[in-house]
């Protein structure tokens, strides 16, 4: 088969289809509508998804997904260094290429992603044209990308004006599973927190310590939203991130119920779902939550709410408009304005935004 131009669309009618976004967690949300247009546009497919064992759990159980291809990122990163991770990846790609996809789109755009559609044996394999580290190279159809800033989910939706699927209207799916929401249900019982009760989600980590608004920051308006507002405060966040909860909540001086590091995705996915107002640093459950359609918050600072925001949402951030903002960088030692980005938003502002929120929920 001949393929179209550059810019054309690919006439073929796709049987078998594999996506390759294996993370990061906020990263596999902004690629979601991606799967609902292939869907759209293939209904009778075989669409699978590759994707890192850490974010399996954002994709198990979605009605427009065939199959999860798992992905063990950190074990495969010792490639070349261990004889048995070698020899696994070896058979994972003799896997993988028996499969017989005939369209591999690649969405992380690095050489290792490249690499992966290649193997797959796809004849058509699409990825970005600027993809890093030479990932291009293995692209039977690489995508145009226009100039400028513009945000990763219609960056990503580019590959609809290629696959016929444009005109679909972007959608985020994230089913919340039953089980889930009776384990959530039962940890908010034990901590106080009854079916009838609404509470606010706060997540105070996040993996750039640049992008962390101040724990004290955090604790203010975890007692602002229970005196003033009268809703429960929960606190969420991955492992690495239990102390800057446990201090959220000790500053806050209130009762808290912590579930930093409790959580699977899945458990997750039904928290979020079920707050009244989220607030956030920067990272992948606010993503979520965005995805969701919670009332949110979003703090920004060195990142771009143009390139990572909220989705369609400039009105859930909070930020300051600097003259250094955004800069990217990822170290506080790094930054030669002492964090001044998220150091000065203060609690009042983002107390205003979420008195807002809730205001209009009512209405």
């Amino acid at each position: 088969m001949e393929l179209a131009g550059l810019d054309g669309m690919v006439p073929r009618d796709f049987r078998r289809i594999l996506i390759i976004k294996p993370s990061s967690f906020g990263d596999v949300i902004h690629a979601l509508p991606v799967l609902h247009g292939l869907r759209q546009r293939f209904p009778h497919a075989r669409i699978s998804w590759l994707v890192s064992t850490a974010c399996a759990g954002l994709l198990e159980g979605h009605p427009e997904l065939d199959e999860i291809v798992l992905f063990d990122r950190r074990r495969f990163g010792r490639l070349g260094q261990s004889w048995r991770v070698t020899c696994e990846f070896a058979a994972f790609v003799r896997e993988l290429n028996g499969r017989r996809f005939d369209l591999a789109l690649d969405l992380q755009g690095l050489f290792r992603s490249g690499f992966l559609s290649l193997a797959s044996g796809a004849a058509v394999r699409m990825g970005f044209a600027r993809a890093r580290e030479f990932g291009w190279v293995f692209y039977t159809r690489p995508m145009r990308e226009s100039r400028g800033e513009r945000h990763a989910v219609d960056r990503n939706y580019q590959a609809g004006r290629l696959l016929g699927f444009a005109d679909v209207p972007i959608q985020f799916r994230l089913p919340v599973d039953a089980s889930s929401r009776r384990v959530v249900a039962e940890w908010l019982a034990a901590g106080g927190i009854g079916p009838g009760r609404g509470y606010a989600l706060l997540a105070p980590g996040t993996r750039w310590e640049t992008k962390r608004w101040p724990v004290g920051h955090f604790a203010e308006v975890a007692r602002s939203l229970r005196n003033e507002h009268g809703l429960a405060v929960v606190l969420a966040g991955a492992p690495d991130e239990v102390e800057a909860a446990a201090e959220v909540a000790n500053l806050s001086g209130g009762d808290v119920v912590n579930l930093a590091g409790r959580t699977n995705l899945r458990e997750l996915i039904a928290l979020v779902a079920g707050a009244s107002v989220v607030v956030m640093n920067d990272t992948g459950p606010m993503h979520l939550a965005a995805a969701l359609g919670r009332p949110l918050v979003a703090i920004y600072g060195p990142t771009s709410p143009v390139r990572t925001g909220p989705y369609r949402r400039p009105d859930a951030v909070a930020r300051l408009d600097l003259p250094c903002s955004p800069c990217y960088l990822k170290r506080l030692s790094d930054c030669p304005h002492g964090h001044r980005c998220l150091r000065e938003l203060t609690p009042a502002m983002v107390c205003r935004r979420v008195a807002a929120l809730l205001a209009a929920e009512v209405h």
